[in-house]
């Protein structure tokens, strides 16, 4: 199992959000990089960003602090947050990062991402944010009628091979993970799936390690990180033995 350290950037820091909400941030780093350095050292295989400032106004806005993430570390980079035009997906693959993460163009419009998974294959993720089963777009501001595991169903159809699944009402939260709600999507969507939102202990990444069976190949760890209620050397243990 794969254990992905989470960088969001808001206003150029490193921060993390309570379920999402921008009004209870907490700042833990005003330099992404070392943060990316930081983690990179500590043996994380992947890197998972997200531009919180580009999510909630809809177009990506830290191009420079990824890039220089991107060049700062040798281990792969995936990016979400407002990626919702071709440009913008040529412009964040441009900077390097090895996949991109799509969220409410993967709800607002389909045909852009089924061109965008014939193009580029597994270098685009769909990340399906859930807030009480329903599908969050738009920064988690809106909700649509559509629920989280139907749109999971429909997306194979569109060519997309991999989810990244969040519970927010989980996220930032170090409340424990939904793990009734991570085996539900996980037998709906029949793809490979990543998993956020609620890691506090380690008992959660071995309690999801037993799912791998059904596709779940990774977890991101936020909060939890940031706090030292789990250090990445422990978790990335766990996850390898």
């Amino acid at each position: 199992m794969l254990v992905i350290p989470a960088i969001d950037l808001r206003s150029g820091k490193c921060v993390r959000l309570f379920r999402g909400r921008p009004d209870q941030e907490t700042v833990y780093d005003t330099d992404p990089v070392a943060v990316a350095r930081t983690w990179e050292a500590q043996g994380a295989p992947w890197l998972h960003v997200v531009d919180l400032d580009g999510a909630f106004s809809g177009r990506p806005r830290h191009g420079d602090v990824i890039a220089a993430i991107v060049q700062a570390v040798a281990v792969p980079v995936q990016l979400g947050g407002g990626i919702r035009t071709w440009e913008a997906i040529e412009a964040a693959l441009g900077l390097g990062v090895r996949r991109v993460i799509l969220g409410t163009a993967a709800v607002t419009d389909p045909a852009l991402l089924a061109k965008a998974c014939a193009t580029y294959g597994e270098a685009v993720v769909v990340g399906i944010d859930a807030k009480e089963g329903r599908v969050a777009i738009a920064g988690w501001e809106t909700t649509v009628a559509k629920e989280a595991r139907e749109l999971a169903r429909e997306l194979r159809g569109l060519g997309v091979r991999r989810i990244v699944y969040t519970d927010t009402a989980r996220d930032g939260t170090l409340e424990g993970l939904n793990l009734e709600g991570i085996k539900a999507m996980a037998t709906a969507a029949e793809m490979k799936m990543i998993v956020a939102g609620g890691v506090a202990s380690l008992a959660d990444l071995r309690a999801l390690k037993e799912l791998a069976p059904l596709g779940v190949e990774g977890v991101i760890l936020g909060r939890a990180l940031y706090t030292g209620d789990v250090r990445l050397e422990e978790a990335l243990a766990v996850a390898e033995g």
